[in-house]
């Protein structure tokens, strides 16, 4: 098959490409953002499966002259994804997320493609009650404007498919970890932080619960509802063992054989849900996928894995990583006008 995949450079995506390219060909379609690698895909980056068209979701044209005729699928995971970010400014989150949806989903139905795999979150439920569970049907509840923007694209998408008969599909994931994950979000910053003896910050009271599931399984989960899904299906994907935040800090400090006293309480974020927690029973029971790496294991794996890639976290942490990029704009530019 052939497959278009949209933020293939970022944590997730780059995951789903290192795994999809043996099998299939893969056009990685990219922006190459602040969280946008190609270190990530150092692996595969020589193989003939395996091919870069670099753009942005927004842009119809630049799409369009990427996605082939005729596709076998497009996986979109392209998207703002950091909450924090989207507090002090949403306007990049409702561009990305809302209009680069709605901008590839209309490149998709002139091109023919013939599936539309769309990456959504367990966020755009809402915060949940003590031991709740957000299932396939519940309603859309979003609390920050990164989960409005995902709610917001979930409807065009369910749109397409009821307007023009498009074959789409959702997928909602609950926290994901694992090797490549930028290092703003938890998980990395906290081990990071850890190895060097630097202080973890934990917002509020550290007792906001959330579901881990490790990346390899979500990428997993995703290749078989790509294959297997029902038109129209939405399906979740998880780990099943939420926990609160504190609680997972306190066991990758363990591992590490660091003190518990480089917790350091910091002002909760604004509007901060306290439980998400997905119900993927539906994803089980339809399709046969469970996740197999339990989270103490993974979270093993992926301290290893940071302790080491330094070097990866230092290219991260410093910007150096982008040097390549911004010549290659800057050269793609100064080509468009001279043309």
């Amino acid at each position: 098959m052939t497959l278009f995949v949209t933020g293939g450079a970022g944590f997730i995506g780059s995951e789903f490409v290192r795994q999809t390219v043996p099998h299939h060909r893969v056009i990685n379609f990219d922006k190459l953002t602040y969280a946008g690698n190609l270190d990530n895909l150092a692996p595969v980056a020589q193989h003939p499966n395996y091919s870069l068209a670099i753009g942005d979701v927004c842009d119809a044209r630049a799409v369009a002259d990427a996605l082939p005729e005729n596709c076998d699928a497009i996986v979109h995971f392209a998207a703002e994804s950091h909450v924090d970010r989207s507090i002090l400014s949403a306007e990049e989150f409702v561009r990305t997320n809302v209009l680069g949806t709605q901008t590839m989903l209309d490149v998709a139905r002139h091109r023919k493609a013939k599936r539309f795999l769309h990456i959504s979150t367990d966020e755009v439920g809402g915060d949940m009650p003590p031991d709740g569970w957000f299932r396939e049907d519940d309603p859309l509840r979003p609390s920050s404007p990164y989960a409005a923007s995902k709610a917001a694209a979930e409807h065009f998408v369910r749109a397409a498919a009821h307007t023009f008969g498009m074959d789409v599909l959702v997928t909602r994931t609950s926290n994901n970890y694992g090797p490549y994950q930028f290092p703003e979000k938890l998980l990395p910053l906290a081990i990071s932080n850890a190895i060097e003896d630097r202080p973890i910050p934990v917002y509020g009271d550290g007792l906001q619960v959330r579901d881990w599931i490790h990346v390899a399984d979500n990428c997993r989960a995703l290749a078989t509802v790509l294959d297997h899904g029902q038109p129209g299906g939405t399906y979740h994907i998880g780990g099943g063992h939420p926990m609160a935040n504190i609680d997972v800090l306190k066991l990758l400090l363990k591992i590490l054989g660091k003190p518990e006293s480089l917790l350091t309480s910091v002002t909760d974020r604004l509007g901060h849900d306290r439980r998400y927690a997905v119900d993927f029973r539906k994803t089980t029971a339809e399709l046969g996928w469970r996740p197999e790496i339990s989270f103490e294991h993974g979270l093993r794996a992926t301290v290893d894995w940071y302790r080491e890639h330094a070097e990866w976290v230092r290219r991260c942490r410093s910007g150096e990583y982008r040097a390549y990029y911004e010549r290659m704009y800057a050269e793609r530019e100064a080509t468009a006008r001279r043309i």
